[in-house]
């Protein structure tokens, strides 16, 4: 079975049975749109209920569950839905990607390395990522970064050296493969510096710590020593 044209690129792509989209692009994007503001609402509600926690751990629970859900949810949609481009029941999950697929055909082509990069984010990062708001709200000093850059990056890597061809049109390729992925690249990135500037000051605090007991002892060195000569 043949199925109809896709808008795919490159045009030669074969997928036999694909079903067009039922839903239009701002259907699906306001559906996405409206289901994360509504996650992110929620958990900046809950979290208030802690008062221990300053605003930047808050808006960190908020994007990490954010950032789980839409692992677990969306790309494990994909990781074990191979052949989402025929369905033709207008299944939510199955439209996104369809739709997603304008910006990067590899997605409805099954490429092995994206399927790969995309099994281990729904898998590992998924959960790992609904762990990290559980451990802000427990204001432990676990790490909080679980490899989210590491993806986005071998993501684009691929995309670039495999010729970067995946796009129906320009506008598909940046609002979609360039867009939607940015925020995986801007929001890990201030939480790698985040991390990095505690550590670092962590580390200054420290040697502060050491310094201070070393010319503590070195102090009472000369004291000891009187009391031990005057003791003779």
């Amino acid at each position: 079975m043949e199925g109809q044209p896709h808008p795919y690129a490159p045009t030669d792509l074969k997928l036999p049975g694909y079903a067009p989209n039922f839903l239009t692009q701002s259907t699906i994007v306001s559906v996405y749109g409206l289901s994360s503001l509504l996650v992110v609402s929620l958990i900046w509600i809950l979290s208030g209920r802690y008062r221990k926690l300053a605003k930047i751990d808050r808006l960190l629970m908020c994007w990490w569950a954010f950032t789980g859900l839409t692992h677990l949810i969306l790309e494990g949609y994909f990781v074990f839905s191979p052949e989402f481009y025929k369905d033709k029941t207008a299944h939510y999950l199955a439209e996104v990607w369809k739709e997603y697929s304008k910006g990067d055909s590899r997605y409805a082509a099954r490429d092995a390395a994206t399927v790969t990069v995309e099994g281990v984010t729904a898998v590992v990062e998924g959960p790992a990522s609904l762990l990290a708001v559980k451990i802000i709200q427990l204001h432990t000093s676990a790490c909080r970064f679980f490899g989210t850059a590491y993806g986005t990056a071998v993501y684009f890597l691929t995309a670039y050296l495999e010729g970067d061809h995946f796009a129906a049109t320009s506008y598909h390729y940046y609002v979609y493969c360039i867009g939607a992925n940015a925020s995986w690249v801007v929001i890990p990135s201030l939480i790698v510096i985040r991390c990095w500037n505690k550590i670092c000051s962590a580390v200054q605090i420290q040697g502060q710590k050491r310094t201070k007991n070393l010319c503590q002892k070195e102090a009472s060195f000369p004291v000891v020593l009187k009391e031990i000569t005057t003791a003779r």
